[in-house]
């Protein structure tokens, strides 16, 4: 199992014509003579994730026999709709999505907006995890990882470090999200290939540190015992690939509060204009909690994702 910025290439060639080249926008708040800050917009793709990177490169590497036998993955949402999408366009007939009990409405409506078969397993993502490997299995379909060990995910989710290289040539910063570290991992790797000078920062909610505790208790936790936590799409384990490279490529790891998260969530909405998931405002509340730390002049802080609840949003809009 390998990994390198060559795989980073290829699936940007594979897959550029069928994705969105997603904004870097300046932030009209956060930064001063000193600093400017630059959110790139994944938020911004079809299915409001970046998520369809790393899915459409892998779908597009498979055989036919793969495609025909149907595929299948395990997701808190995002991976889900943006694997259900990937098969509306590469006409994959049989596409199975199973997600924890918990995943908010919006991203199940999602994925069957886009064709897949939506099924619910477990009370989180682990569980989810645990008896969906067992179904795919037993039925013979084609997994598509969602962050573990694949490849194929993690060079289509570094695609973005090319990207937001290519579209500021001034960025030294890329503050990025953690959840299973498919996306910091890719990101590091490409940007560090690019410009080794360049800083990579990861961000966890301190309601699943799970990569932040891997690497201080010397343990690889692909299960985490996560807190409740506004962020769905960042709680549970890491992948096995994104635990054996990130330390070697990644800066600094961050943690951040649920709070902060918050009100990043509302900052954003409010000031900058922008409806971006709670996971994904990780970033920005790290720039709340860590300005001075994570330093820099020109930071690029990756917006994952845009498919917040309904109902959260509301519910932090009116707090905060």
């Amino acid at each position: 199992m390998s990994f390198n910025y060559e795989e980073v290439k290829n699936a940007y060639e594979r897959i550029k014509n069928y994705i969105r080249k997603t904004p870097l926008e300046e932030s009209y708040y956060l930064g001063d003579q000193n600093k400017k800050y630059f959110f790139k917009l994944e938020s911004f793709q079809r299915a409001k994730s970046f998520k369809i990177r790393g899915a459409l490169n892998k779908m597009m590497t498979l055989t036919e026999k793969e495609k025909g036998c149907g595929i299948a993955t395990i997701s808190s949402g995002n991976h889900g709709s943006s694997v259900s999408y990937a098969a509306s366009i590469l006409g994959i007939k049989n596409a199975k999505v199973i997600v924890p009990e918990n995943t908010p409405k919006s991203k199940i409506d999602k994925i069957k907006y886009f064709g897949a078969d939506v099924m619910l397993m477990g009370k989180n993502y682990d569980e989810a995890h645990s008896l969906g490997m067992a179904y795919i299995e037993k039925n013979g379909l084609t997994f598509i990882d969602a962050y573990y060990s694949d490849p194929k995910i993690y060079g289509g989710q570094g695609t973005v470090a090319i990207e937001i290289l290519e579209q500021n040539q001034d960025i030294d910063t890329i503050v990025v999200p953690i959840g299973g570290g498919g996306l910091i991992t890719g990101i590091a790797v490409a940007a560090k290939s690019i410009n080794p000078n360049i800083h990579i920062i990861g961000v966890q909610t301190e309601a699943c540190p799970a990569m932040i505790d891997s690497y201080k208790d010397n343990t690889f936790y692909e299960e985490y015992p996560s807190k409740e936590s506004i962020c769905d799409s960042l709680v549970g384990g890491v992948g096995k690939l994104s635990y054996e490279l990130a330390k070697d490529y990644v800066d600094d790891f961050l943690i951040v509060t649920e709070e902060s998260i918050a009100k990043a969530v509302s900052f954003m909405a409010k000031e900058e204009k922008y409806i971006v998931e709670a996971g994904s405002c990780t970033t920005v509340a790290a720039i709340m909690e860590h300005r001075e730390r994570i330093g820099g002049k020109n930071i690029a802080l990756v917006l994952s994702g845009g498919n917040i609840d309904g109902k959260l949003l509301t519910k932090i809009l009116e707090k905060y």
